[in-house]
């Protein structure tokens, strides 16, 4: 978050190639909250939706694309939020928040279809996901400052389908959901464990599988898309551990001695392609996610740039790595027009001459550097 008396946050391009200078300026910068976004999300089927949640007790829902603010949700929650997870289509939230709620939020509607109140007795943070049946997993602690684990049904919301309890450890327990394996990883906050569990639509729903065990604790844990595996050695999830000093990658792999590929491990996942432009999802419409095989492994689409269409620019707005600092494309406007081959700006090396001599003719007024003539305008930014 970039300091500032509005907090904000910003959406990098990483490029597929290796940039020539340092990334310092988003594509898009989105301005709404009031206090620090703690948490950021997109939607699963919608084309550059972003759901962004602070400390003001705000959610919000941008469209990347446009840089505009699609829903602002500051009637629902009445304190911190602590986590926000979309069901498999997006149609519906759930959210966690400090008044001890999980609240299951029609987004469009901007209203609660369903809550519950304290669904762990502990008074420590809960977490909550979707599962790919629309059931919800969380995680929290119990009267006793147990860490418990609990399913819960929609259709009936009261009590749990399925409720353990682990160990009295203090570290929150992280949930990170694998929709084509139905497994729930949990990683506790100062653990050095993973532990692992299957979700069955039949009792007792909640299957212990096992442990990983490392020596150091965990302060932070990331998770690898479905696609960014690799299937020829039947890796099926990869961690990336964040120690004080490093980030350590953890691959889960499946022992398996063929060099078939292994249909039960990979069925086809949601892919990088959206179902829905931003838009559609606004009106009402829902779709489920763009499937992918990983047969032959996953290869990204070239030119895949993040193109920011703003209403008062005629054209798309692209900020590659490589837009030097001072030029439209930089975000820092100038008095040049943009001719028809692209922007112009003027070089490091222009203004250095410029300021110690004046044999170097720059024109950035708007006469001289226009659209109509671009042959002059490119003699004259970048001579």
């Amino acid at each position: 978050m970039p300091p500032s008396s509005q907090p904000c946050h910003g959406v990098w391009q990483i490029p597929d190639y290796v940039p020539v200078r340092n990334m310092t300026e988003p594509v898009v910068t989105l301005e709404g909250h009031s206090k620090r976004v703690g948490i950021l999300t997109w939607h699963p089927t919608a084309r550059n939706v972003l759901l962004s949640a602070g400390g003001d007790n705000l959610v919000i829902l941008w469209n990347v694309g446009t840089g505009e603010m699609l829903l602002r949700l500051d009637e629902v929650h009445t304190d911190l939020i602590y986590n926000a997870c979309w069901n498999r289509n997006g149609s519906l939230l759930v959210t966690t928040c400090k008044d001890k709620h999980v609240r299951v939020i029609d987004p469009r509607k901007q209203q609660v279809v369903a809550e519950k109140s304290k669904p762990h007795q502990g008074a420590r943070p809960v977490r909550a996901i979707f599962m790919a049946d629309g059931k919800i997993f969380t995680t929290g602690f119990s009267r006793m400052s147990e860490r418990q684990l609990a399913l819960w049904d929609l259709k009936s919301f009261e009590e749990p389908i399925a409720l353990q309890e682990m160990d009295t450890s203090n570290g929150v327990l992280l949930p990170f959901y694998d929709p084509d394996s139905s497994i729930v990883y949990l990683c506790g906050k100062g653990d050095s464990s993973i532990r692992y569990f299957e979700i069955t639509d039949e009792p007792p729903y909640v299957h212990y599988l096992s442990t990983y065990s490392s020596k150091e604790p965990q302060r932070g844990m990331g998770f690898m898309p479905k696609r960014g595996l690799d299937v020829s050695k039947c890796e099926i999830a990869r961690f990336f551990k964040l120690h004080e000093r490093k980030c350590e990658p953890i691959a889960m792999t499946v022992p398996r001695k063929s060099d078939l590929f292994q249909d039960d491990l990979y069925p086809d996942t949601p892919g990088p392609e959206p179902a829905l432009e931003a838009d559609e999802w606004l009106s009402g419409k829902d779709a489920e996610p763009v499937l992918i095989s990983l047969r032959d492994g996953y290869v990204p689409a070239k030119n895949r740039e993040l193109k920011v269409v703003r209403k008062n620019h005629p054209a798309p707005v692209v900020l590659p790595a490589w837009a030097p600092r001072g030029s439209v494309l930089s975000g820092q406007p100038t008095s040049c027009h943009p001719p028809a081959w692209g922007y112009c700006s003027v070089s490091e090396s222009c203004r250095m001459r410029r300021s110690s001599s004046s044999s170097c003719r720059v024109r950035r007024s708007a006469a001289s550097c226009s659209r109509a003539d671009s042959s002059m305008a490119r003699r004259s930014c970048w001579s």
